[in-house]
């Protein structure tokens, strides 16, 4: 006895290579979303360790603008405390020095 569909071009021959062609189908989509999830999973590794990078250079940035904050904030109090000081003696040396730059101004316009 012979079983329908196995090469004697019966209509069950044709429904089993149809279900081989769809089978063969899957298996190559399946392989292509194998290789894109692949893919995406790398590149989400890949995005994860940049993150990581970026992370430590921001902290090692905010250290810094720490830091120079506290210096900046120590040079303005200096500042003040000098500006609190006499404010005559800080008068007179700027007059001083506006009168030296003065005197040289002149001394090259009168040596032309």
């Amino acid at each position: 006895m012979r079983r329908a569909g196995l090469g004697d071009g019966s209509p069950g021959n044709y429904v089993a290579s149809g279900y081989s062609a769809h089978e063969e189908e899957n298996e190559h989509l399946q392989e292509g979303l194998r290789a894109k999830v692949s893919a995406l999973k790398h590149l989400s590794i890949d995005i994860g360790a940049e993150v990581k990078h970026q992370n430590t250079l921001l902290d090692a940035m905010d250290t810094d603008f720490d830091s120079t904050g506290g210096l900046l904030g120590a040079t303005i109090g200096r500042v003040k405390q000098l500006s609190r000081g006499s404010q005559t003696k800080l008068l007179c040396y700027m007059l001083l020095f506006c009168l030296f730059v003065f005197f040289i101004l002149y001394w090259f316009i009168k040596l032309r």
